[in-house]
């Protein structure tokens, strides 16, 4: 109790909670994004329930690996050598997830851009089941978890500054998840760009398991000035259709 009011008291300790909390929302666009795009293919009176679900299951992860903090830290330890290059466990698992993600992302767009005969065949697409679409997500979720808890630990020692901004990220993107997946999924050519990211974040993890490692930001730069072009296009496609 005394370490909690030393930390309350303790101007450091907030601008280290400040930090720590920009850099776990922005770290999580990846997952929210995934978890967005996945919610839109399970039926719609349980799209909530996904995302709320997915995110929740995100959130225990990040606690359980920040409970295990020396534990996680240790991923990053050589196991084997393959080729010259040692791998991690942390490794494997970006190796894992981003090989997930290119392959989901390659194959919404391909049923995005592929022509189907058969235009019903095509609308009435069997949606995704709850239990499918956790699986997935918690597959990411694990994924991502790691990769944030290994970024947190180095930011900090504090384990309630941690706690603290992991659980005040994950609430912000709860409250994000809904209107971003029903944004996604009202433009079409926003959802083709919401998959051109999975497919680039994919990547990047793919590069980062081969010891690759691409700085966050450049990749979060292109994806903010993608966002913006997609916006003027909005806009410019909205002056066109306004009647004269």
């Amino acid at each position: 109790m005394d370490n909690l009011l030393q930390l309350a008291a303790d101007p450091g300790a907030w601008a280290a909670l400040a930090a720590l909390f920009a850099m776990e929302v922005v770290l999580g666009l990846d997952n929210l994004v995934f978890i967005a795009l996945l919610s839109n293919r399970i039926d719609e009176h349980r799209r909530r329930l996904a995302r709320s679900l997915g995110l929740s299951l995100a959130l225990l992860f990040r606690l359980a690996f920040l409970a295990s903090a020396s534990w996680v830290v240790r991923l990053r330890e050589p196991i084997g050598t393959v080729f010259g290059h040692a791998f991690s466990v942390r490794d494997l698992l970006l190796l894992a997830g981003g090989l997930f993600l290119v392959w989901k992302a390659t194959t919404e767009i391909h049923h995005k851009v592929e022509p189907d005969d058969d235009a019903d065949q095509a609308k009435t697409r069997a949606p995704l089941s709850l239990t499918a679409g956790l699986i997935q997500i918690i597959v990411i979720d694990i994924v991502f978890s790691v990769d944030n808890i290994i970024t947190a630990v180095g930011m900090t020692d504090q384990f309630p500054i941690m706690v603290v901004a992991v659980v005040a990220a994950i609430g912000v993107m709860i409250a994000a998840s809904g209107p971003l997946a029903a944004f996604i999924n009202r433009n079409p050519t926003v959802l083709m760009l919401a998959l051109s990211f999975l497919l680039m974040i994919g990547m990047t993890l793919i590069a980062d398991g081969f010891g690759f490692h691409i700085e966050r930001g450049y990749i979060y730069a292109a994806m903010f000035f993608s966002s913006l072009v997609e916006a003027l296009n909005a806009l410019a496609r909205r002056k066109v259709r306004r009647p004269t």
